[in-house]
């Protein structure tokens, strides 16, 4: 049993499809397996025409995908993306090249509420697993790197109802410190991720091997991006612990652009939340109630939970940091940005914003309290 069988279930009778995992990955719409199986070789050699042949003989009739599930869609769409990044990568725009596979990409958009393009979830955690797993390269290191992304979805996932919870609740309600605590060891799985990905995915690798293949693609005059780490929503915990009404006009863009490839109830709590009131903005209200003499039991608890869970997230944001400034060094980059389409100026500032909160509610659990609650 994984820890996505604990979190998230993935049986059919699960009421939001793109939970069903299991489903996804198992599901083989367009009798892919054989054509992606010899990816990895096509685009070693970097043969654009046997890449054309692949994604035409593969495009499906409208007739069908107006048949499929969303489950269905959903890897339809992660298979015919592996095609698009690979002839993107080689210099060839692939709507351009095979022009019966946009309409396939918006009918695939519409029936999975999705943008029309695989995403960073089609491309990690509804990959198949074992022989069936879709690549690139068919390195070890880019099955590690997929993995690191595949084994924060549970949190994920979990986050949103914790994160939810939290925004409901104050700062005097015992709560607030509980949900605080739950929403820390959701961000330390993203910690162990980073540190998975640091062991086992040289920047190199990633720089100048796998970094082309997520590069945007033209879909009816509209650019999007590929697969990108950036596309996993660490931004909902942001959002509820912070940066709501404590950001900066540059991440609110960012995330407002980021937030269009992430999963549907995913949007729908961004769209819900992004003008409340954050974590510590409640904390900061509640304590310009409080003289220096008043810091009571529970409040102290959530300061104390909610400058827990920044600390853990701003070494989450470090050592992302750490990675991405090697990666895109000037001996290694091919590009100024990354995949997810941020430059390193802005994870630096996401990252000092991190560290500003953080200590702005550390400070505030050293202040004296009183003894009844």
């Amino acid at each position: 049993m994984t820890l996505y069988d604990l979190v998230a279930p993935g049986t059919a009778g699960c009421a939001e499809p793109r939970y069903r995992i299991a489903d996804i990955r198992a599901a083989d719409p367009l009798g892919a397996d054989a054509v992606l199986a010899a990816l990895p070789a096509m685009n070693r050699d970097a043969d654009v025409p046997a890449l054309t042949v692949a994604l035409r003989a593969l495009v499906p009739d409208l007739d069908r995908v107006a048949g499929w599930s969303v489950v269905e869609a959903l890897a339809a769409m992660r298979d015919i993306g592996m095609l698009l990044g690979s002839l993107k990568r080689h210099g060839t725009e692939p709507v351009a090249a095979v022009p019966d596979v946009l309409p396939v990409l918006e009918a695939l958009a519409r029936r999975t509420d999705m943008v029309p393009r695989d995403t960073v979830h089609h491309y990690t955690t509804w990959n198949p697993l074992g022989r069936r797993q879709r690549m690139y390269t068919g390195e070890q290191i880019e099955a590690h790197l997929q993995e690191a992304v595949r084994m924060v979805f549970p949190c994920l996932v979990a986050a949103l109802d914790t994160c939810g919870e939290l925004a409901r609740l104050e700062p005097y309600d015992p709560g607030f410190a509980v949900a605080l605590d739950r929403t820390a060891q959701h961000v330390q799985t993203m910690v162990d991720s980073i540190d998975f990905t640091v062991a086992h995915v040289p920047p190199a690798f990633f720089a100048r091997t796998l970094r082309p293949y997520f590069e945007e693609i033209d879909v009816d005059g509209r650019d999007y991006l590929g697969p990108a780490a950036a596309q996993v929503p660490l931004w909902l915990i942001d959002l509820t612990l912070w940066q709501s009404d404590r950001s900066t006009p540059e991440y609110d863009d960012f995330l407002t652009e980021t937030a269009r490839y992430s999963l549907p109830p995913w949007r729908a709590f961004h769209a819900a939340h992004r003008a409340g009131t954050s974590a510590v903005g409640k904390l900061s209200a509640a304590l310009s109630w409080e003289t220096v003499h008043r810091m009571p039991p529970r409040l102290t608890a959530s300061a104390v939970s909610l400058a827990r869970v920044l600390r853990v997230l701003k070494t989450f944001r470090a050592r992302h940091m750490g990675i991405a400034r090697k990666a895109y060094s000037d001996d290694l980059r091919l590009y100024d940005e990354g995949s997810g389409g941020a430059p390193l100026a802005l994870l630096r500032a996401v990252l000092d914003l991190t560290r500003d909160n953080e200590t702005l509610v550390r400070r505030a659990t050293q202040r004296p309290r009183t003894g009844a609650a």
